[in-house]
């Protein structure tokens, strides 16, 4: 990686996303030509969600036993914590307030990525569950994008999530497409010509990082965030290259 400086800016005018709109064209027209070969787009989570019409309505949603048991030891409601453990490999931790999971895909979250925020009006009824393939989606988006521009762009969808020795949240990238999400420097050598044993960057989590700072995580309308400048070498690898797996897992 040979990147000197990077810009980052948030796509301007917005529209909000309601199911079946095409994010590929909203892009495109919001950038208006811009785009260019070698950038990245990184896109909140909520509105590739949105656009997949991953809504549920509580009112829809039976709660099992299971279900109401830790919702009465989370205190959640029923109906969302049964979403949550539908969406749920196992759950991790909890306590009042917090239920730490395991997601389907292998993230671990708070919740299972679902959330009520910036989803609709206050009192709907509806939460939002994560894309059912981030790197997926993110193929996709960067398909059409080049099918509508001729442009090679990479795409990150990211989210905010928290950490578990650190307060604050940061972005993390749950998809990720055309660029190296992990970037292995294993075997290059450091200044003094030591090769590298363990060195491995979670490029597509820090670009996500830094989109998170442009699009903010209140009322700022700027989901989309373009990163301008960067220059990395290594084959393409999607964001499920930066779960750990299990069994490398010292802490579980």
């Amino acid at each position: 990686m040979t990147t000197a400086a990077l810009t980052l800016t948030a796509i301007a005018d917005f529209p909000l996303i309601g199911p079946g709109d095409d994010l590929a064209a909203i892009v495109c027209n919001a950038c208006d030509g811009s785009l260019r070969d070698g950038d990245v787009l990184v896109v909140a989570q909520k509105i590739v969600s949105k656009a997949e019409d991953r809504f549920v309505a509580l009112d829809l949603v039976r709660p099992s036993r299971r279900a109401r048991d830790f919702a009465a030891r989370v205190d959640k409601d029923p109906r969302l914590v049964e979403l949550i453990l539908s969406e749920s490999r196992s759950v991790l931790r909890y306590r009042p307030g917090v239920l730490i999971v395991v997601h389907r895909l292998g993230f671990v979250m708070a919740n299972a990525g679902i959330d009520a925020s910036n989803v609709g009006p206050e009192g709907d009824g509806r939460v939002l569950l994560l894309p059912r393939d981030p790197d997926e989606s993110a193929a996709r988006l960067r398909a059409a994008i080049r099918a509508r521009e001729g442009v090679d762009v990479a795409v990150i969808v990211s989210d905010s999530v928290g950490r578990a020795w650190r307060n604050g949240t940061v972005g993390i990238a749950l998809g990720a497409a055309g660029l190296p999400a992990l970037l292995d420097l294993r075997g290059r050598a450091d200044l003094f010509g030591r090769s590298l044993r363990s060195s491995q960057i979670g490029l597509a989590d820090e670009l996500a990082a830094a989109a998170s700072l442009v699009q903010g995580q209140a009322d700022e309308g700027t989901p989309a965030v373009l990163i301008r400048g960067l220059s990395v070498d290594g084959p393409p690898a999607p964001a499920r290259a930066l779960i750990r797996p299990r069994e490398e897992d010292l802490f579980r």
